[in-house]
Parts: C-alpha cells; structure tokens; sequence
C-alpha cells in the first residue's frame, strides 16, 4: 500500500498522486476499468477508474473512440449530479493516457442478479420502470442519448433504499437541433438496440426500446434475440413467461415500448408515465432547445420479402460453437466447438446423430470429403482428426507423434479444407504456416497423411484457407492482413492481396465462388 511505483516497469501506482487501482474489473471496446481508492480522503473510499486503452483492438476507428471517451467525462460531469449517476471525480490524462474517475456504485448490475434469481415478476417490471424512467426522461432533458440501456448498465445500490443506477454513458450522443436528422455511427449492444439506431438514427425512443428490452429479458430470463421472431417480424416473449403472468395493461405498455417503427412506438418518457399512472419524472417545458426533444417522423424502410425461415434449432453443444459444414448431400450438418467435441446431425430432423470426442482443444473447423464418407477437424490441440462419417470411428490423426518424427503444426489447427479431388487437405495454424498433406485412397499406405509441402510467408497466424474449384491455387488470410494466393504445383505465392482492409485486421473467412474467378473475405 506505501509503494509509489511498480516495481517491475517502473509507472507511477497512483493516479495524479490519489487514486490507487486495485484490480481490473472490466474491459472491452476501447476502455479497460478498475477498482480503486481515492487516498486523498481520510475515509479512503472506492472510486473506479476507466482507462481509454485502445492499444489491442486493431482498429482505424481509435480517433472516434478517443472522441467519445472525451465526451463521457463531459455528459457525466453534466448528469452526475443525478442520484441514480455515477458522479464525475476527475478526468485527466497521465503519461499519455486518458482516465476518468466516477463514483463507485456498490451493488449487482441487473444481470448478474438474474443469473441467480428467478425471473421478474409483473410488480417488479413495474417497479423498475417507475424507478428508471424519471433517470431516462432527466438525461433526455438534457439532449442527452444514452444508447446502451441494458442489464448490464443498470446497478442496483446496496443500501436502503436499494435505488436503480444507470451508468456507462461511453455511447451517449448528443441531440441537439438538427442532430438527430444525420446519420452517425452504429453503436450499442445488438440484443437491445432499436432497428433505427442500427441504422445509425438514433432518437430518443431508441432508449424507451432498449428499456423495453431489458424488461422482456428480465421477465423471461431468455436472449432478447430469441423472443423476437424474425420469419413473423414480431415479439413473442409471451411463449417464454414460465409460469409468469403479467396483466394486459402492462403487456400493452411493453410491447409498445418495443415497436419496431419509431412512430408507433412511445415518444417520450413522460407517455410512458402517464400510461403506468405514475408522476410525470421531469418539466421537459423547461428545456430552451424543445425541437430538439421532438422526435423527427420516421418511415420504416419496407420490410424484404422473406426468403428464409429456421426451420431448426441444434441444441447440445456446451460452449460456442466455433465451425458447421454441410455433407455434400445435405443430409448431415457436422458442428465443432470449444467444448472440445464434434456433433453430427440429421438436417431434416434436426436430431442429433452422434457426438466425436478425442480433441483436447477447442475444434475450430469440419470439413467433409467430396464423396461424404470422411470428416476432417482442426482443433486448438494442434491436430486434424479424420473420422469415419458412418460410425464417427476415429480414421487416424495428422500432426500426431509418428514414425519417429513429428510433421505436424506448432500451434493450434485454425482451418481445414479437403481438395475438390479429396486426395488432399490443407490446414492452416496460429504457427503461421499452411501444410499440405496427403491422403490419397488407402488409409493404410505409408505415405497417407504426410506433409507434402509447408506453405510460409504469412506474419502471423493463419485464420482461413480455401481451394479454388479448379484445385489449382489455394487462397489463405491471416491476422496480419493479407490474403496470398498460392500455386499449388509451385508451393509459392503467385498473388498478395494486401491491406484490403485499413489497420489492422484479421481476416476470418474466405470463400471462392463456384466459377473460381471471384475470391470473398470476411
């Protein structure tokens, strides 16, 4: 606790010579936060921290991220005053970093109390909104959107009164006089931003939605992303009540609050006020600018024909699910994940098969073989497994210990792809290579799955590869932002597609189309 500075780099431990952080509580975007002590008062309270750190995100976007750091101090030193604020303490920069300093809020953010509690009842729904909504109408009075209103950004105070907070105002935006007219960036998070704000028109209503949100997921416990049926267009968070009643008036009240269209939903606080029966939360006659709180009319873009609907579910896998293909006769759906295993599936049931175990890493690729009788996946273990599509009996395992030496790759398998032929199969790794092993006919050959040549050139890991349908050339994207075009009969690079893309980027995904003349990445 006396140290002033770090003992290994050598960096001041206090911030302007007051605010010691504790630990890391958080990070993501462009900001990492802690926990901290304000040791320049005697009680030495808690206070957090939040540090724009935008050092790891390989973004071109870190001058709007530095932007809107800037903006948070200003919008919360304008709306801390507020008791359900976190208040402003500092905001400053130290060797060459921007901080701010709030008030610390003690208590559990809504979500994680609904991770051990059962869903809301009618009473409670009602009650967070009668205790956010005076919040949401205060910042609005001050041509302030919040954009990010969520379970996450709601903390409910550990005290008496056990009062809703709402914080992290890093995605407000100003509305002031024509503001709200103009097209701006995207922002928030997508379970709960309005249809508008994703479009980059944010208005004041985009926060009466994303309020209504967080309610429907508070009342079923279910991903907002589920209760919305995209084939229908329509909420059906009543199918997901468990038991839980909730009255019409309210039900109205929601489902309003989540309209689609921005004209058919609530326009401002005070009519969702008026609709529960409770006081009006603010006089917004009192703000000079009163265009500036009016919602501009807006008229939904038509809706696309549908062209598809899910037709099924598949349920089963314990963690992400990191890579699906299709059996070339689009009867079997084979899935890998980080729980380390592989599922089969039946498309036209969509019942579960069978499941593959032997990786001790995450299997982040499938692939079947031309004719449909071999799965190959590529996992974080370093290896590529083949299994018998009949039986899921493992084949054999390439990069495996074997004949004495070791031909495999260095670090984790990150892609897999089968030559059109099916005699062939190329990986690609973190260790920055591509190999290019054989397979041929007969599994028992001494020369089935050796490496045939080792692809390098990439600067950093590999991330996807793909043959072209002619089975000449193979296309590979890496993190280090390019895309090289190989000559398979060569074993060089005959093309580099490089910096496609402005920064630095991985690119995750590769596809040629069916002619071979065009190359997609993602």
């Amino acid at each position: 606790d006396s140290n002033k500075y770090c003992q290994n780099c050598g960096s001041k431990l206090l911030l302007k010579d007051r605010y010691r952080p504790l630990n890391l509580i958080g990070q993501g975007g462009f900001g990492r936060t802690f926990l901290a002590i304000d040791e320049d008062k005697p009680s030495r309270p808690y206070c957090v921290i939040k540090q724009f750190f935008p050092a790891a995100q390989g973004t071109n976007n870190i001058n709007k991220a530095a932007e809107l750091f800037e903006k948070e101090a200003t919008r919360l030193d304008q709306l801390g005053k507020h008791s359900q604020i976190p208040e402003l303490m500092a905001h400053f920069t130290q060797d060459g970093r921007q901080y701010l300093v709030q008030e610390f809020i003690p208590g559990q953010n809504l979500a994680e109390g609904l991770n051990i509690e059962a869903p809301y009842k009618e009473e409670e729904i009602r009650g967070l909104l009668k205790n956010l909504l005076p919040v949401v109408g205060f910042i609005h009075s001050h041509n302030v959107i919040h954009r990010d209103i969520k379970p996450e950004n709601i903390i409910r105070r550990q005290n008496s009164d056990r009062q809703l907070v709402l914080v992290d105002f890093g995605a407000a935006k100003y509305a002031l006089g024509t503001a709200l007219l103009k097209t701006g960036t995207t922002i928030g998070t997508p379970e709960y931003t309005a249809p508008e704000q994703n479009r980059g028109k944010a208005v004041f209503a985009s926060d009466l939605y994303s309020l209504g949100v967080t309610c429907l997921h508070l009342l079923t416990k279910v991903s907002p992303f589920e209760l919305f049926d995209v084939g229908e267009g329509t909420w059906v968070w009543r199918r997901y009540l468990q038991n839980n009643s909730v009255s019409e008036k309210l039900a109205d009240v929601l489902d309003k609050l989540v309209e689609n269209a921005v004209n058919r939903r609530y326009q401002s606080v005070n009519e969702v006020m008026e609709t529960l029966g409770a006081d009006a939360p603010v006089n917004l006659t009192l703000i000079q600018d009163k265009t500036a709180l009016q919602t501009p009319k807006v008229t939904p873009a038509p809706v696309p024909s549908q062209t598809w609907k899910c037709i099924h579910t598949l349920i089963g896998h314990q963690k992400w699910v990191c890579s699906v293909a299709f059996s070339k006769d689009d009867k079997i759906v084979a899935s890998g994940s980080e729980d380390e295993t592989i599922k089969l599936w039946e498309v036209d049931s969509g019942r579960e098969i069978l499941t593959m175990r032997g990786h001790s890493g995450y299997v982040n690729s499938v692939a079947f073989s031309p004719d449909g009788k071999i799965l190959a996946s590529g996992s974080d273990d370093k290896t590529i497994r083949l299994w018998e599509i009949n039986t899921g009996k493992l084949l054999c395992i390439l990069g495996d210990w074997g004949r004495g030496e070791y031909f495999g790759h260095s670090g984790g398998v990150t892609a897999i792809a089968f030559h059109p032929d099916g005699k062939t199969l190329a990986s690609a790794s973190k260790d920055k290579n591509v190999k290019i092993w054989r397979l041929g006919d007969d599994i028992y050959d001494a020369n089935f799955g050796k490496v045939m040549m080792t692809l390098s050139g990439h600067s950093r890991p590999v991330r996807a590869i793909a043959f072209s349908p002619d089975g000449k050339t193979l296309a590979s994207s890496s993190e280090d932002n390019t895309i090289k075009i190989w000559d398979l009969s060569l074993g060089n690079t005959v093309k580099n597609l490089c910096n496609y893309y402005q920064g630095v980027h991985y690119i995750y995904a590769l596809a040629f189309s069916p002619d071979g003349k065009i190359l997609a990445s993602g």
